[in-house]
Protein backbone atom coordinates (compact mmCIF):
# COMPACT_ATOMS: atom_id res chain seq x y z
CA UNK A 1 0.00 0.00 0.00
CA UNK A 2 1.63 3.23 -1.05
CA UNK A 3 1.02 6.61 0.77
CA UNK A 4 0.66 10.12 -0.55
CA UNK A 5 0.78 13.58 0.91
CA UNK A 6 -2.26 15.71 0.92
CA UNK A 7 -1.02 19.53 0.66
CA UNK A 8 -4.19 21.17 -0.76
CA UNK A 9 -8.53 20.61 -0.48
CA UNK A 10 -11.13 21.34 -2.84
CA UNK A 11 -14.29 22.72 -1.33
CA UNK A 12 -17.57 24.55 -2.55
CA UNK A 13 -17.00 27.29 -0.12
CA UNK A 14 -13.08 26.71 1.59
CA UNK A 15 -13.86 29.16 4.54
CA UNK A 16 -17.27 27.29 5.97
CA UNK A 17 -16.02 24.54 8.16
CA UNK A 18 -19.90 22.60 7.29
CA UNK A 19 -19.18 22.06 3.86
CA UNK A 20 -17.69 18.81 2.86
CA UNK A 21 -13.91 18.47 1.31
CA UNK A 22 -15.05 17.58 -2.37
CA UNK A 23 -11.12 16.96 -3.31
CA UNK A 24 -7.50 16.23 -1.79
CA UNK A 25 -4.15 16.24 -3.35
CA UNK A 26 -0.52 17.90 -3.63
CA UNK A 27 0.47 20.12 -6.17
CA UNK A 28 3.82 19.59 -6.38
CA UNK A 29 2.88 15.74 -7.76
CA UNK A 30 0.57 17.35 -9.83
CA UNK A 31 -2.63 15.17 -8.57
CA UNK A 32 -5.80 15.52 -7.42
CA UNK A 33 -8.85 12.98 -6.65
CA UNK A 34 -12.65 12.65 -5.67
CA UNK A 35 -13.78 12.55 -2.01
CA UNK A 36 -15.07 9.05 -3.39
CA UNK A 37 -12.02 8.08 -4.72
CA UNK A 38 -9.73 8.41 -1.54
CA UNK A 39 -12.91 7.08 0.67
CA UNK A 40 -12.12 3.74 -1.73
CA UNK A 41 -9.20 3.43 -2.13
CA UNK A 42 -8.38 4.08 2.25
CA UNK A 43 -11.89 1.85 2.98
CA UNK A 44 -10.02 -1.41 0.06
CA UNK A 45 -6.68 -0.72 1.86
CA UNK A 46 -5.54 0.35 -1.69
CA UNK A 47 -3.78 3.30 -0.45
CA UNK A 48 -3.13 6.03 2.40
CA UNK A 49 -3.32 9.86 2.35
CA UNK A 50 -1.77 11.84 4.94
CA UNK A 51 -1.01 15.20 6.14
CA UNK A 52 2.12 16.64 7.94
CA UNK A 53 1.20 18.80 11.43
CA UNK A 54 2.97 21.47 10.65
CA UNK A 55 4.18 22.23 14.63
CA UNK A 56 5.10 18.90 14.98
CA UNK A 57 6.00 17.44 11.85
CA UNK A 58 3.82 14.48 12.42
CA UNK A 59 2.03 12.51 9.79
CA UNK A 60 -1.58 12.61 10.48
CA UNK A 61 -3.77 9.73 8.46
CA UNK A 62 -6.81 10.40 6.90
CA UNK A 63 -9.82 8.21 7.63
CA UNK A 64 -13.18 8.00 6.52
CA UNK A 65 -15.52 9.32 9.23
CA UNK A 66 -18.96 7.83 8.78
CA UNK A 67 -22.36 9.16 10.63
CA UNK A 68 -25.68 8.17 10.61
CA UNK A 69 -27.76 10.18 8.30
CA UNK A 70 -24.62 11.98 6.56
CA UNK A 71 -22.61 10.95 2.98
CA UNK A 72 -19.14 9.88 4.40
CA UNK A 73 -16.27 12.37 4.86
CA UNK A 74 -12.48 12.60 4.83
CA UNK A 75 -10.87 13.37 8.48
CA UNK A 76 -7.41 12.95 9.93
CA UNK A 77 -6.83 10.66 12.48
CA UNK A 78 -3.50 11.42 14.59
CA UNK A 79 -2.93 10.32 18.31
CA UNK A 80 -6.11 8.34 18.52
CA UNK A 81 -8.04 11.45 18.27
CA UNK A 82 -9.88 12.99 14.87
CA UNK A 83 -8.20 16.37 13.92
CA UNK A 84 -8.82 18.95 11.21
CA UNK A 85 -5.44 19.32 9.86
CA UNK A 86 -7.24 18.85 6.35
CA UNK A 87 -9.27 21.97 6.26
CA UNK A 88 -5.93 23.66 7.19
CA UNK A 89 -4.69 22.83 3.68
CA UNK A 90 -4.55 25.33 0.39
CA UNK A 91 -6.92 24.83 -2.08
CA UNK A 92 -5.85 22.81 -5.13
CA UNK A 93 -5.41 25.12 -8.25
CA UNK A 94 -5.46 23.74 -11.93
CA UNK A 95 -1.97 22.14 -11.50
CA UNK A 96 -3.51 19.27 -10.24
CA UNK A 97 -5.14 16.79 -12.86
CA UNK A 98 -7.64 14.48 -11.88
CA UNK A 99 -6.37 11.00 -11.26
CA UNK A 100 -7.77 7.95 -9.95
Amino acid sequence: MAEYQVTCINKPNHASPHEHITHIGNPANKWRMTREQAILQIEGNINQFYTVEKVTGKKCYIGVVKEAGKNPYLRTYADKVWKDNLLAQADCDESCKIVG
